[in-house]
C-alpha cells in the first residue's frame, strides 16, 4: 500500500475531507517535523493561517521508537503507566530523557518560529496535522496542549494511522479525520511512496511562505508586482504538465527545475531555493516532469531521456513567452532531475546558461556529460560518500566550467540544520554570476 506520493500530496488528500472547517476560525498547527508539509496544504486549501505546534515524543531509552510519554509547550507532560511498566524505566531514566527533550523543545521554538509569535488559538478551530499516527502519544499530548492554549475546538488530522491509535484519540479530541487505517499496520511510511525526513529548513521555508515573508521581501523597496504568479500548463508531446511560474519585475534570469524521483513541483526543499532566488531577482518555474499516470510507472522516474525532453519544452514554451522570451534560462536539478537537467542542457536545441545540481546523479546523463557547455555546480553533501564520487566523476566529463561544492556534514537530502540553507546560498551565487544579464 502507497496511498501518497509525498507529504504534500498527503496534505492534499487530507484537504479535499475538511471543507467543512472554512470559515471556522481555524488555526492549522504542524506537528514538526513530517506534519508541516503536511498542514502547509491543508491551510492553503482552507485558506488558514499555519504555525506549529511544538511537542516531544518521550522515547524509551533502549528503544527510542516506543513512547512512554509526550511533552509540549505549556508544561503538558503525558506519561503511559503502560510502556513505563512493561520498560521498567526508572524516574531517573524518565528524568534524563524528558530533559533532553525540553532543551529540544526549545530550540525548536527558537528555530521555526524566530521572531514571531505563537499565533493565539483562544477561542478557536485548532486543526492538529501530523504525516500519520503510530503510538498517539504525541498526538494526544498535541490536544492537550491546544487545549491549555485555548482552542474551543479540537479537529485532529492525519492522513494514516492505525486503528486503536484513533480510537483513543478521538477522546481528545472533537473530531478525527483519518484517510487510511490500513490492517496490518507497521509504521506511517509505509502509505508513502516517498517518506524522506524533513529537515528544520523546509519546517522553516514552509511556515515564511505560509506568512508570506519572503514573497513581501520580493517586494519590498519596490511598487512593483510580479510580472507573473501563477499555475501553468505545458504540452509535451502527447500529455501536458502542471507547473508554476513566478517571475519578478526587472527579472535576471529564469530558473527551470527539476525535481528527483518520487518528489513534484511541490517539494519544500526546491520551494525554499526557488524563493530564494526570487528575492535575488530570478525568476523561477516548478513543475512536475510526469503526469500523474505515468508517475505509478516506476521506470518512468528513471528515464532520463524522457525527463529531459520534458525540460527542454518547457525551456521552449519560456521562450515562446512575451515576458520571458528574452531572459536567459538556468537549470536547477535534485537527485534523479540533476541527470536530467544535464542532458536537457546538452540538447542542441536549448541555449541554457548555467546549471546547478543538488545531490545529484549526473552519471544518469550518460554520454550527454560531453556536450554540457553551461557553467555547472554540483553541490554535494560531505556524507554522502557514493554521490559524491558520481559528481567527481562528472566534473571530470564535462568540457565546460564545473565546479563540485561541498556541504560539511549533510547527506544527502540535505536535512541537517543550516544545510539546505547553504545549497540555496551556493545556486543563488552560482546563478548570479553565470546567469545574470549584464546590467541587472
Amino acid at each position: 500500500m502507497r496511498k501518497f506520493t509525498d507529504r504534500a500530496d498527503a496534505g492534499r488528500q487530507l484537504a479535499s475531507r475538511m471543507g467543512f472547517l472554512r470559515g471556522q476560525d481555524a488555526v492549522v498547527l504542524g506537528l514538526p517535523r513530517g506534519g508541516v508539509p503536511v498542514a502547509f496544504e491543508v491551510a492553503t486549501a482552507l485558506g488558514a493561517p499555519l504555525d506549529v505546534l511544538l511537542v516531544r515524543k518521550l522515547g524509551v531509552p533502549f528503544h527510542p521508537e516506543l513512547a512512554f510519554g509526550a511533552i509540549g509547550d505549556g508544561g503538558v507532560r503525558v506519561i503511559s503507566d503502560d510502556v513505563v511498566r512493561a520498560a521498567r524505566l526508572s524516574d531517573k531514566q524518565m528524568a534524563a530523557v524528558e530533559t533532553k527533550e525540553r532543551a529540544e523543545l526549545q530550540r525548536r521554538s527558537e528555530r521555526f518560529r524566530g521572531h514571531h509569535r505563537p499565533i493565539s488559538l483562544k477561542g478557536r478551530t485548532a486543526v492538529i496535522v501530523d504525516d500519520g499516527i503510530a503510538t498517539g502519544a504525541t498526538a494526544q499530548a498535541a490536544c492537550q496542549v491546544a487545549r491549555a492554549e485555548g482552542a474551543s475546538r479540537v479537529v485532529l488530522a492525519i492522513p494514516i494511522a492505525a486503528t486503536d491509535a484513533v480510537t483513543q484519540l478521538a477522546g481528545y479530541t472533537d473530531e478525527v479525520v483519518c484517510l487510511e487505517t490500513p490492517v496490518p499496520y507497521f509504521a506511517v511510511g509505509q502509505g508513502y511512496r516517498n517518506f524522506a525526513q524533513t529537515s528544520d529548513d523546509e519546517v522553516v521555508a514552509l511556515l515564511n511562505r505560509a506568512r508570506g515573508d519572503l514573497r513581501a521581501a520580493i517586494r519590498a523597496g519596490s511598487d512593483d508586482p510580479p510580472l507573473r504568479d501563477e499555475e501553468i500548463e505545458v504540452n509535451t508531446g502527447a500529455v501536458s504538465v502542471a507547473g508554476h511560474l513566478f517571475i519578478p519585475e526587472h527579472s535576471k534570469g529564469v530558473v527551470v527545475f527539476a525535481h528527483g524521483s518520487g518528489s513534484s513541483r511541490h517539494s519544500p526543499r526546491n520551494r525554499y531555493v526557488a524563493e530564494v532566488l526570487n528575492h535575488a531577482g530570478f525568476g523561477t518555474v516548478l513543475f512536475d516532469l510526469l503526469t500523474p499516470d505515468e508517475e505509478r510507472i516506476r521506470a518512468n522516474v528513471f528515464d532520463i531521456g524522457l525527463l529531459a525532453r520534458r525540460l527542454v519544452d518547457v525551456t521552449e514554451w519560456l521562450a515562446g513567452q512575451p515576458d520571458t522570451a528574452s531572459l536567459p534560462v538556468g537549470y536547477f536539478g535534485a537527485s534523479t532531475g540533476a541527470g536530467a537537467a544535464l542532458a536537457a542542457a546538452a540538447h542542441p536545441g536549448v541555449k541554457v546558461a548555467a546549471v546547478v545540481s543538488r545531490g545529484g546523479r549526473p552519471d544518469l546523463a550518460g554520454e550527454s556529460l560531453r556536450d554540457v557547455h553551461a557553467p555547472t555546480l554540483l553541490i554535494v553533501g560531505g556524507r554522502d560518500e557514493t554521490v559524491l564520487k558520481f559528481n567527481r566523476q562528472a566534473q571530470a566529463a564535462i568540457p565546460a566550467e564545473c565546479e563540485v561544492a561541498i556541504v560539511p556534514g549533510a547527506t544527502h537530502v540535505f536535512q541537517e540544520p543550516g544545510t539546505l540553507e547553504q545549497v540555496a546560498v551556493l545556486a543563488r551565487d552560482w546563478f548570479l554570476d553565470h546567469l545574470a544579464q549584464p546590467g541587472h
